[in-house]
């Protein structure tokens, strides 16, 4: 699609531009001869196959043990209420556990989010019915992310060079669960390298949204959105580095957290580029509610993870920050000038914003500056400072997933042809001019120059927001969810994420509505500010959406997680009163 929208630009450009074109075209007909990783590609489907066999059958014989079992009931449970009930003795965590199990199972026929089954759960299960009830999350079925180390499992990430290649201990945080109560039971799937806010890889194939099928679950975190938002997991934990937990969250309807990047272990966590840390990666919740994020953060910080990584700041869990009925002053944005909201996102911010007004709570109209420059130069760059040949390592001799959209093709290009054809592209298309001139190679003064320039937007935008006396911001969140393959090719609209892992601010996702036939009607008349493929992928892409959930984006400044949440609850409270734990 890019590649298209290169060559319809430029070939009625100059001759030197035309040629440049030729020149990219004889490059990106060169590689197409890679080899390809059929082998592994195979081995990991008859892995993820028998998994899923073992997952079935174990919750089948569970359920002929105990043939009155009202798992309904229980999958029905709030976290919380879950929780106490483990802990009372009124459910096991033997039912709990294989109830999901079964869940799970027949959830992922239709949405294929589930990778393997953590198939050790059972044993630790045992252990955990033969000691004492220890830890906030006794006895609670948990999925994770795929790139969360698990002792005996891959982390492939859905590169082929991965597969094989079982995790020697389990990452902190998930020996931190299970110190906690918690049995992981399933690792979910994930788009290809991580690199995407869709949910692809060629190992394990493309994870379905559970309201549509039609529809992207969201990426990174896409399998644990989609199992989440289907009933076969209560609590998962994700990673964001663009907003990867807060995509699949706001496509899927459900609520998750991006913490500021050290609040939470990451040690043990598979990437695809280490040593990247203009823009760090976070650890964060997934769940149904905000209560559920809120306990989740509470087990995790604790103790256990303060010994087990020393790197992380011994900050534990606030609770008079989080519980407080204090009014809030909150600032807001209806667009970030850079992806214009859909009718949707528009209107959950405003109906969001008038609730929170009628409750009390004081809203001011606040815009961090300078947000292009902040995702084309400061984030992309800092993302891709070595021209993209740390990330691009991965796919040498692998196949290239479509929800990759051309990332990869246009990564390989040569630095000076990235540089000229960014040049001759920038009256027409600036955002793909900006995206591509960012996309070169840093030397090691230049990285420290653009790592000092994200240092000093990130004092300037806090040094806006204090003047304002904010307590915390409230804004749109990219939603409904797109249509699979579309994400990779509408990269712009990361800016409403991207943003806040650039500044390192903890950014949560809430759920407070569904689109409408008046929004879908409207959307038909949707047009971006630059008018670019980027704009008319998304207006395509967000059709055919009516009754699809929308949610909105609430932030913190840095080490303020428990503010975030306090906001996310009470926005819940106010616009999804069902939800509220009773």
């Amino acid at each position: 699609m890019v590649l298209q929208e290169l060559w319809a630009a430029l070939s009625g450009a100059s001759g030197a531009a035309l040629a440049c074109c030729l020149v990219a075209a004889v490059v990106v007909l060169r590689w197409s001869g890679r080899r390809t990783a059929q082998g592994a590609v195979a081995r990991a489907r008859r892995r993820q196959q028998a998994s899923l066999e073992t997952m079935g059958k174990a919750a089948q014989r569970f359920r002929l043990q105990n043939p009155d079992l009202d798992s309904e009931t229980l999958l029905a449970l709030p976290l919380p209420q879950l929780v106490q009930k483990l802990r009372s003795g009124e459910l096991s965590p033997e039912v709990a556990l294989f109830s999901y199990l079964g869940k799970a199972w027949e959830v992922n026929k239709g949405t294929n989010c589930v990778i393997s089954y953590l198939a050790d759960c059972e044993t630790q299960l045992s252990q955990t019915l033969a000691g004492p009830k220890r830890g906030l999350l006794y006895g609670v079925p948990v999925s994770l992310k795929e790139c969360f180390s698990y002792k005996g499992q891959d982390s492939t990430l859905g590169l082929s060079l991965n597969e094989g290649m079982p995790a020697e201990c389990d990452s902190v945080v998930v020996q931190v669960l299970k110190l906690q109560g918690a049995v992981p039971f399933v690792h979910t799937n994930i788009p290809q390298s991580m690199f995407s806010y869709d949910c692809s890889n060629p190992l394990f194939g493309q994870t379905i949204n559970p309201w549509r099928s039609c529809k992207s679950p969201g990426g990174s975190s896409g399998g644990e959105g989609a199992l989440i938002a289907a009933g076969g997991s209560l609590l998962g934990l994700g990673s964001d580095i663009g907003g990867s937990i807060r995509f699949p969250s706001a496509f899927c309807g459900i609520c998750g957290l991006k913490p500021t990047s050290n609040r939470l272990s990451k040690s043990g966590l598979k990437g695809c580029v280490y040593g990247q840390v203009a823009v760090h990666i976070s650890v964060g919740p997934m769940a149904r509610d905000v209560e559920s994020l809120a306990l989740c953060l509470r087990a995790l910080l604790s103790e256990d993870m303060f010994r087990l990584d020393p790197t992380v700041p011994p900050l534990p869990f606030r609770e008079e920050v989080y519980t407080s009925s204090q009014p809030l002053r909150v600032g807001y944005y209806e667009t970030d000038n850079y992806t214009r909201p859909t009718p949707a996102m528009k209107r959950a911010l405003l109906e969001t914003k008038q609730r929170l007004e009628a409750a009390g709570h004081t809203l001011v109209p606040f815009l961090p500056s300078d947000i292009p420059h902040a995702l084309e130069t400061l984030s992309t760059g800092g993302l891709f400072s070595d021209g993209g040949q740390s990330f691009l390592r991965n796919f040498k001799g692998d196949f290239v997933d479509n929800c990759l959209g051309d990332l990869v093709l246009i990564l390989k290009l040569p630095s000076w042809l990235k540089g000229l054809i960014a040049f001759l592209l920038k009256p027409v298309f600036p955002r793909l001019s900006s995206f591509l001139g960012s996309l070169r190679s840093r030397s090691a003064g230049k990285l420290w120059e653009l790592q000092h320039e994200i240092e000093l937007y990130r004092h300037n935008v806090i040094a806006q927001w204090k003047a304002l006396d904010l307590d915390v911001l409230l804004t749109p969140m990219l939603s409904p969810a797109m249509d699979l393959n579309a994400p990779g090719k509408a990269t712009g609209a990361v800016s409403y994420t991207l943003l806040y892992n650039c500044l390192d601010f903890p950014a949560g996702v809430v759920p407070v509505t569904t689109v409408t036939a008046e929004d879908e009607a409207q959307m038909e008349h949707y047009r971006g500010y630059f008018g670019d493929f980027w704009d008319k992928v998304l207006q395509k892409a967000m059709k055919k959406s009516i009754g699809l959930p929308v949610a909105v984006q609430c932030v913190a400044l840095p080490w303020q997680e428990e503010l975030c949440l306090r906001l996310m609850r009470e926005v819940e409270r106010l616009m999804s009163p069902e939800k509220q734990p009773s």
